[in-house]
């Protein structure tokens, strides 16, 4: 009966617990000490990795290329700190795995020097092709989790005759605050930021969704805007996950975003809102992403903020600033508690996705006793994509994987909503992530499976043009032997016919010396 009262704009969501209010009162830390080392791993966005141009000894500057992009989805990395490459080697990444990657290690000078930057006079009267340029060489990719590089998506914007532009600016994940504390601080250079996207796209207007429970940063961004009559500022409810960009785009204008489709398709590109203030930066400053704003908090933390941290700094570095208790660290989580990832060890690199550094105890992590579902389908009211959470985990747990993506298991987004409102506490989203697994696994197989019978067909091709050339030769070997045997049958028949001649011709003249004699 409730549901017939809500906005039909809003489907499914959770009020999670929330833990903001440790961090979004306090001013963003600008003081971290510098690093000794900075760890820059050159797959830090969606697309090929860059790749280094650096050598070991190489002096570098502050803002310097380290890494150039590959083909069109990819981005530049650069040095956040002067300093002396001291290594390029294989490092852990901030990932649930903690894999090695491809790593630029910075040895830093402590002089924090900035490579000489040349500023443009008008940044706002430059052509779209030129902002999105700097944006792209400025290693500016998607801050809100997506890391996809922002030129490409300027440019397909700008392709696609793109009408409005949607700043995601809902950051409802329970402890991070980044992204409140940014448009509090600095919203005159998130707008400028967004300016310069609407020019870079040649879309007409732009469109920033803040959850409300965020007045302080909803009041700076719309007294930021009043002189712009196309950027329009609304509030939208907080309801986890209202940051889903296709949450966020479902409410702001109504329409819905095809299973198979993308934003383009209905005439909507969306970005983040730190994302609008680094293309602020790379445009304006002509300064690369080398920072960002991550919100520090946790029980284990004595002093929970916002921080801005050079990309490469250590996790563990910043957990220090921020005073944590090492002893009561039950998990480490890069991002938030809903969709964030539990990292196994705290030496891995800040990198440009990580808005989040939670260090929690054990009674924050506290996981109740499973009990059996009783099917009333709460899971299904709260599901945002409009799934049923309920059956894709029975189909899963039967190992009916088929069934299951029948049911539209591609399309969750791993929110954990389901799994936070069960009353059975079934870890419903852990099934969905296994069975994402698993087909991802599956695909690999298959995929290895036909790259094989792909290198056996191409063998079997090599071996049959192989046979083929050399019956060919073998002919032509044989052919070549026919053709001398001819050649010296002629030769020795002629030679023959040359000496019979010859004899003919000595027994004429022997005779006819004989009859001159008589």
């Amino acid at each position: 009966m409730l549901a017939l009262f809500e906005n039909p704009r809003l489907r499914g969501g959770v009020h999670a617990e929330e833990h903001k209010a440790e961090t979004s009162g306090i001013p963003i830390a600008l003081d971290m000490p510098l690093p000794k080392k900075l760890y820059i791993p050159v797959q830090q966005h969606v697309g090929k990795p860059a790749e280094p141009l650096v050598k070991v000894g190489e002096k570098v500057f502050k803002g310097q290329l380290l890494a150039y992009s590959q083909g069109t989805i990819s981005a530049p990395v650069h040095a956040p700190s002067s300093g002396v490459i001291a290594d390029v080697l294989d490092f852990p990444a901030p990932h649930p795995s903690a894999l090695p990657i491809r790593t630029i290690v910075i040895e830093t000078d402590g002089l924090d020097q900035w490579l000489p930057l040349i500023t443009p006079k008008d940044p706002l009267s430059l052509p779209a092709e030129e902002i999105c340029a700097l944006v792209g060489a400025a290693g500016v990719v998607g801050l809100g989790g997506a890391v996809f590089p922002s030129a490409v998506k300027l440019d397909l914007g700008r392709k696609n005759k793109i009408q409005t532009l949607l700043i995601n600016a809902g950051e409802c994940e329970p402890y991070l605050t980044c992204d409140d504390r940014l448009m509090q601080e600095r919203a005159a250079e998130i707008v400028t930021g967004i300016r310069l996207m609407l020019r870079g796209m040649g879309a007409p207007e732009a469109t920033v969704g803040i959850e409300d429970n965020k007045p302080e940063a909803f009041t700076a961004m719309r007294e930021a805007c009043t002189e712009f009559a196309n950027i329009n500022v609304v509030q939208v409810p907080t309801r986890y996950p209202m940051g889903w960009d296709r949450q966020m785009l479902r409410y702001l204008t109504g329409r819905e975003i095809p299973a198979d489709g993308r934003a383009t398709d209905i005439g909507v590109v969306i970005h983040n809102v730190a994302t609008a203030h680094a293309v602020y930066r790379a445009v304006c400053l002509n300064q690369p992403l080398i920072t960002r704003v991550v919100t520090v908090s946790g029980s284990a933390v004595a002093k929970p903020q916002n921080v801005e941290v050079l990309i490469g700094t250590l996790m563990s570095e910043v957990l220090d600033f921020c005073a944590v208790d090492k002893s009561r660290v039950a998990r480490l989580i890069m991002g938030g508690p809903m969709m964030g990832d539990a990292l196994p060890i705290s030496e891995v690199p800040v990198v440009k996705a990580c808005n989040g550094i939670l260090a929690l105890s054990e009674q924050d992590i506290e996981i109740p006793d499973v009990k059996p579902c009783i099917r009333c389908s709460t899971c299904v009211t709260a599901c945002p994509v409009g799934l049923l959470p309920l059956e894709m985990a029975s189909r899963i747990r039967a190992n009916q994987l088929d069934a299951a993506v029948d049911l539209g298991l591609k399309d969750c987004i791993n929110c954990g909503s389901c799994s936070y409102v069960c009353p059975s506490n079934i870890p419903l989203v852990h099934y969905f992530k296994f069975a994402s697994g698993e087909l991802y696994k599956r695909q690999q197989m298959d995929h290895k499976s036909e790259q094989t019978k792909r290198l056996i067909d191409d063998r079997n091709q090599r071996m049959e043009r192989i046979r083929l050339e050399q019956e060919a030769e073998a002919r032509r070997v044989m052919e070549a032997r026919a053709a001398r045997a001819r050649e010296q049958e002629l030769a020795k028949q002629k030679a023959q016919q040359a000496q019979q001649a010859q004899q003919s011709i000595s027994e004429a003249d022997n005779k006819a010396a004989v009859e001159e004699v008589r």
